[in-house]
Order: structure tokens, then sequence, then C-alpha cells
């Protein structure tokens, strides 16, 4: 059978610090994971890239590779966006994509490749009018946004739960769009 590979697009959010756990929890029911990290995310992991990079297989990516240069994943059977910052929803939306992840993810809606996202935004982050126009703009091009409820739920600001990250949720929904898609499971 055909390895199923996860590109997993973390964003520097508190719950990205949990990664390596949700990389094991993805390996356990069968997906080849890929890390990519937003350049904050990576710089706040740091210290175990080696170790992440050891246990996907694969080189944990910030940024995107030279012109010409051979593409170092295979390529994504589907891809999870979470956590995803206020900021990387609203460029994925707005199509601003200087960034490897929200360059992967804006090109995935056109190849269609199954996309997931699980916003975390304190409810402040929430309030401005550009977050819930950008919610939109993701589903209507065909991403699953897990957000509010069946999804993660804002926090007033200083009183986020990283811990209670809904983790579980977005798997389960990477699991369900790569099925609906028709992709083995």
């Amino acid at each position: 059978m055909a390895s199923r590979v996860l590109y997993l697009l973390g964003c520097a959010a508190p719950p990205v610090l949990r990664v390596a756990d949700v990389l094991g929890d993805a390996q356990r029911v069968g997906w080849d994971v890929c890390l990519g990290l937003t350049p904050t995310a990576a710089h706040w992991l740091s210290d175990q890239l080696p170790e992440l990079e050891q246990q996907t297989g694969h080189p944990v990516r910030s940024h995107y590779k030279m012109p010409g240069q051979p593409d170092a994943w295979p390529p994504a059977t589907a891809a999870l966006v979470a956590p995803a910052t206020f900021n990387t929803v609203n460029q994925w939306a707005l199509g601003i994509t200087e960034k490897f992840v929200v360059g992967f993810a804006a090109e995935a809606i056109g190849k269609g490749i199954p996309l997931v996202t699980m916003p975390c935004v304190n409810a402040a982050f929430a309030r401005h009018p550009q977050f819930g126009t950008s919610l939109e703009t993701l589903r209507r091009a065909g991403v699953r946004v897990l957000y509010g409820e069946g999804g993660f739920v804002p926090n007033a600001p200083g009183r986020g739960r990283p811990d209670a990250f809904p983790w579980e949720l977005a798997l389960a929904a990477v699991e369900e769009a790569a099925g609906d898609a028709g992709l083995p499971q």
C-alpha cells in the first residue's frame, strides 16, 4: 500500500510546543509525517529540531527550497495547518505567501490536496473583523476549518490552555478529509 503523507504545518502558538507528541499520534495511525514550521515556531523548537527530524525521517522545513533544488519531502496526501495563528490564517486567506507554511497551504488549495486547519487565537484576535472573513474565505476554498464548537474555542487574552488544544480533533478531521477525497485510510 502506498504511504500516506501528512504535512503538519505548525505556527508560533503555544500548542506547537507539543508537536512531537502529535507527530507520534499521527504516525501510530499510519501517516508518514513531514513537519513544516513558521520561522518563529522553528525558533521556539530550535533545540528539538534534530529529534523532530529523526522522529519523522524528513528535514523540518521553515523556508522555501532554492529554485531547482529537489524537494526533500514526498508529495502530500493531506495537510494540517495547526496551530494556525491569527497572522497565518489572514495571510493564507489573502494569498500573502512569504512564509513556506502559508505558501504551501495556499498552493494546496489549487492542487486539491485535502486541507484541515485549526486556528489558535485568543478572543481579542478573534473579534478582529478580518479574522472571520479569512475563516470564511478558507472554508469557501474547501479548507476544513475547526474553529468554534467542534474545534478550537478561543480563550481570553493571557488565559490560554495549550495542553487543552484539541489535537485529536484535528487528526480525526485529516483522516476524514483524506477519506472524503478517496485516499487510502
